[in-house]
């Protein structure tokens, strides 16, 4: 998932970050909350984590702000605000959770994981489109429709694959976005982090080692490119 998380702390900010990076997240990590605010106009999140007490712009204000632009994206207030009343108004706010810091890390990301479940795409911890399934703690892609296993024995083809960090957060973008004709600027900014710049042949590369893992489970076709308009994920083409 593609996470803003808004800390003013760099002393908690950075193990969070480099936590939630460490399985596989594309996390935004800033201090301010008027930056955070800005970013959240310029780019969509799949999950924001906010602290409350923030430099310009309380997290409390900016979780409001977010709910009243429409954006459904599951919130978590992670602050030392530890009050049952404070609770409530993060929650009425519009948080989807609430954690008070000190907070381990192994429950955060447990929450983390928790708050994607939500999305319908999602059972469990895999990610479903059509026959292909995405592990989301072990990185595996595999191809799970039995009706096609004889196919496969015929072809001779595996039906699962280990993923890398960058291949795995590739897919997950495309199978959030079944269908979707997704352009190289969109999938840039999807994929790298603020202010990293991609190198120019970058998507290039990785739609070439995603094609080469979905050929691995027999479904190499279903990545299209689109002439002119970019790259699309789509289980209705025919091989």
């Amino acid at each position: 998932m593609r996470i803003l998380l808004v800390e003013d702390d760099a002393a908690q900010l950075e193990p969070l970050q480099a936590a939630l990076s460490e399985v596989g997240h594309i996390v935004d990590g800033v201090q301010d909350g008027a930056i955070a605010q800005w970013m959240l106009t310029q780019r969509e999140y799949d999950l924001l984590i906010l602290d409350w007490l923030l430099p310009q712009v309380s997290g409390l204000k900016l979780c409001q702000q977010y709910r009243n632009m429409g954006k459904t994206s599951p919130v978590l207030m992670l602050t030392a605000k530890d009050a049952i009343s404070d609770r409530i108004s993060g929650l009425d706010a519009g948080a989807d959770d609430y954690l008070v810091k000190p907070a381990d890390v192994f429950e955060l990301l447990a929450r983390v994981r928790a708050l994607g479940r939500r999305s319908p795409l999602w059972t469990g911890d895999t990610l479903h489109v059509e026959t292909l399934t995405l592990n989301l703690q072990t990185m595996m892609l595999e191809r799970s429709n039995p009706t096609e296993l004889q196919h496969d024995v015929e072809q001779q083809t595996d039906r699962s694959v280990q993923l890398s960090t960058r291949e795995f957060q590739f897919l997950e973008y495309l199978m959030r976005h079944p269908r979707q004709v997704l352009s190289r600027n969109q999938i840039e900014q999807a994929l790298w982090e603020w202010g990293s710049e991609p190198e120019s042949n970058a998507v290039t590369s990785l739609v070439r080692r995603v094609r080469q893992r979905l050929q691995t489970v027999g479904v190499a076709h279903w990545l299209e490119t689109v002439y002119g308009m970019g790259y699309c994920l789509n289980p209705d083409v025919q091989p």
